[in-house]
């Protein structure tokens, strides 16, 4: 459950931060009043969830393999996105005042919010959307306990999102809006940052020539991941300081009774929030640092084998991984990059081939623990039967031949498949 829990909350938070933001500043009028285009934002919201889903449901049926060739125009994407939300924040107070007089400039924020919206969750999504493929361990009962126990800390991990957001929102009715906006400008930032990150990282990835000073900004953004999360949330301190400061600046006394007891019940409504948006921010911290300490194990990957490799042909004998257990060896394909596959005879005397690598998971690998072949990134135990076979978290299957005592790969079928360790 914990696992669940650590893997979706941290992958929802900024949609959910996100759409929040945008709700706020945008936010103009009642009933009536309220522009049309309002409603933008929401099916924003329901056309990146429905893609994002979609997306998810490909990569797990294997259909779509290489998700950098879809990404990557989605970053760009976000990125002009991001830009263009950010200015639709700064200019939100003129663009909300009046909005009758100007309701070209309203329809056009609102769909820029709407967009950005839309791409942040296409590209945020799918791999919380894929943890529901790892609830089942292969070969079990669908209704069990640690199946219960996984769907629970799915659930609360999006809740916990949902209701961190909710919470920082009720600070808009009682801080100063100066406030409220730099902590929005403050998400969106750090939201246009990671998403750079990831353009970045492919860039990076597909050999872009990049100077020192880029690569290890990169380097940073990567590995401060967790940080720029808890800075989305502690970015609301502004505001929650401010709404503390506004409520106590109120006169609780005064020649009007019925202006000292609004004042009293504004500086209660301050307090309240400025504390419960303290408790949300401890509790993303603890999400980000005790539980993900709490869940991560440090698995070394057994040291890759050595085999014959001559004229485009791997060659291992059934003597060398006849045992039953997890065998592993490295291969440097054409374009340099370093792939690994694994090989374990099964029950049935039949071998179990595939790389060290899996759709959901990527390069991750596995490792053997207690006869169980476990994927070191999401923790489920492979069933041995559907080794060689696609889908789900099975390590992706290539091409080989058996006979005379002896494994033969052919070293252009590795080739085909060296995206899936970039």
């Amino acid at each position: 459950m914990l696992e669940q829990f650590v893997a979706v909350m941290p992958g929802t938070l900024a949609p959910a931060l996100l759409v929040m933001c945008l709700s706020v500043m945008l936010a103009v009028g009642e009933g009536r009043d309220k522009p049309a285009s309002a409603h933008w934002r929401l099916t924003g919201l329901i056309v990146g969830l429905i893609a994002a889903i979609v997306f998810a449901s490909l990569r797990a049926s294997a259909v779509i393999n290489q998700r950098t060739f879809v990404n990557y125009p989605v970053l760009w994407c976000a990125i002009i996105a991001d830009i263009l939300a950010i200015i639709v924040v700064v200019f939100a107070r003129r663009i909300t005042t009046n909005w009758q007089r100007h309701k070209a400039i309203m329809h056009i924020a609102n769909a820029i919010a709407a967009i950005d919206i839309a791409l942040t969750l296409f590209y945020a999504l799918p791999d919380v959307i894929l943890q529901l493929t790892i609830w089942v361990e292969p070969g079990d009962p669908i209704f069990t306990s640690d199946m219960l126990l996984r769907a629970l800390g799915f659930a609360l991990g999006l809740a916990m999102s949902i209701i961190v957001a909710a919470i920082f929102r009720t600070l808009r009715s009682t801080a100063v809006r100066a406030s409220f906006t730099a902590a929005v400008l403050a998400v969106m930032v750090i939201l246009f940052i990671q998403h750079l990150t990831g353009v970045m990282q492919i860039l990076q990835a597909h050999g872009f020539p990049m100077g020192h000073t880029a690569f290890v900004a990169l380097a940073w953004s990567i590995n401060h991941n967790s940080w720029m999360i808890m800075a989305q949330a502690f970015v609301f301190l502004i505001p929650a300081v401010a709404s503390v400061v506004a409520g106590f600046r109120m006169p609780l006394t005064g020649a009007n009774e019925a202006i000292g007891r609004k004042h009293k019940a504004f500086r209660r409504r301050a307090v309240a929030s400025a504390v419960w948006s303290l408790v949300a921010m401890i509790g993303v911290t603890l999400t980000l640092t005790v539980g993900v300490a709490a869940t991560q194990q440090t698995i070394t990957l057994s040291p890759p084998e050595a085999y014959s490799l001559k004229d485009g042909v791997a060659t291992i004998p059934f003597s060398q991984v006849e045992d039953g257990h997890l065998h592993r060896f490295e291969y440097k394909a054409k374009d340099g990059t370093v792939m690994r596959f694994i090989i374990i005879k099964k029950n049935g005397g039949a071998y179990g081939i595939g790389l060290d690598a899996c759709e959901n998971c990527g390069d991750a690998g596995y490792y053997e623990k207690d006869g169980k072949i476990i994927c070191k990134k999401c923790e489920v135990a492979i069933n041995l039967a559907t080794i060689g076979f696609k889908g789900g978290c099975n390590p992706i299957p290539f091409p080989y031949k058996t006979g005379n005592g002896k494994i033969t790969i052919q070293t252009t079928d590795l080739d085909a498949l060296s995206a899936h360790f970039q």
